[in-house]
């Protein structure tokens, strides 16, 4: 092969190896402006304001709206904290306190992150406190709570930076930046080290003139059931993927579901307590990935999701009752209604509140012991 044959060819390999990489950028551009574009929605500011219509309270008196107990702080604004779901951390400070939990995949069929929502209990210290997901942001706006969290997704941020939800980011990067009202705590691996003294949230969201009297209606309640109506005991198994895995044992004594965590009793690491809500709330919500490293669970929120209702499953009094979930995805701050059969609010028993988001597919499984 001469001189020329040789050039001719390298020439035609490197034509080649430009015609793929203008391909590839085209396929990245369709790509960008065809699919991502049509799934993010622009951020659309009127529906995405922290703020609740207000509503006539669904419980009398001085009361929770989460749990319908009495407490002095009966009508102080939520405070939602973002809180990990890791293994380096647990058990996690704060849970014990709070009126409701939320846990839901912060990554599809993997891992899960926790909220925390905050009326009556004013615990010591919470955390491990991470970073927020979009999805978050949209339960926390309809719960009409102030959003605590260490830093969070680009896609996170882009609402944060609009301050479109009164929130806290201890880690000083997004929204209401408040590197002050949080620690690294020594001893706890990064990026679990975040934690944060309750009060000091309450100082940091008064310092920056939030409201912070209530408009959230709540959730209706019912009395308990009698002891002698109680079933004897009852297994719950909430199947996330591996050490992620809940399960509750119902207590018919105390009327509450003692939460294990990886098979390992749930405790409040603040003071030792046993983590044990009167209701369970299990909510199916399917789950994607979005850039590979985030994840979009469709729960009703106005920039990503197409789907606004879902199936529901809830556990108190010892019982299973079967029913739906809704949230107005046209309203960031739309409430996330519970119904039952009928088309009902759910009516909870007087107590905490833990919401469970389980992707379809993934185990649910409740044993009635009679």
């Amino acid at each position: 092969m001469n001189l020329i044959e040789r050039f001719q060819i390298t020439e035609k390999k490197t034509k080649v190896i430009i015609i793929i990489v203008i391909l590839v950028i085209m396929a990245g551009l369709v790509f960008y402006f065809g699919w991502y574009r049509k799934k993010v929605n622009p951020l659309n500011l009127n529906s995405m304001k922290g703020e609740v219509e207000m509503g006539a309270p669904l419980n009398t008196g001085e009361v929770s709206p989460f749990t319908s107990l009495t407490c002095t702080n009966w009508n102080r604004r939520p405070i939602a904290v973002m809180e990990a779901a890791d293994l380096s951390v647990r058990p996690d400070s704060g849970f014990s306190d709070a009126d409701l939990v939320l846990e839901m995949p912060a990554i599809t069929a993997s891992i899960t992150r926790l909220m925390a929502v905050y009326v009556c209990g004013n615990p010591s210290e919470v955390g491990s406190i991470r970073s927020s997901r979009h999805d978050y942001i949209a339960l926390a706006a309809g719960w009409d709570a102030i959003f605590a969290h260490w830093g969070g997704s680009h896609f996170a941020g882009d609402i944060l930076n609009k301050k479109v939800i009164d929130n806290l980011d201890l880690n000083g990067s997004f929204g209401n930046k408040a590197p002050e009202c949080g620690f690294r705590k020594a001893g706890v691996p990064a990026p679990d080290n975040g934690f944060a003294r309750f009060d000091k949230l309450l100082e940091c969201a008064k310092a920056r003139n939030y409201r912070m009297e209530n408009k959230f209606s709540g959730y209706p309640h019912q009395a308990e059931a009698p002891v002698d109506q109680r079933p004897s005991g009852g297994h719950l198994r909430v199947g996330f993927a591996g050490p992620y895995a809940a399960d509750y044992d119902y207590d018919k004594a105390t009327n509450t579901y003692l939460r294990s965590w990886n098979k390992v009793a749930d405790i409040d690491a603040n003071n030792g307590k046993r983590l044990a809500p009167k209701n369970i709330a299990i909510v199916i919500a399917s789950s994607e990935q979005i850039e590979g490293q985030y994840n979009n669970v469709q729960i009703g929120d106005p920039q990503f999701d197409s789907v606004s209702e879902g199936d529901a499953y809830y556990y108190f009094n010892g019982k299973e009752m079967k029913g739906r979930w809704k949230k107005d995805k046209s309203k960031w701050a739309s409430k996330l209604f519970m119904y039952d059969d009928k088309g009902e609010e759910v009516k909870f028993v007087p107590g905490q509140i833990w919401v469970e988001v389980l992707e379809p597919g993934q185990a649910l499984k409740w044993v009635l012991q009679p």
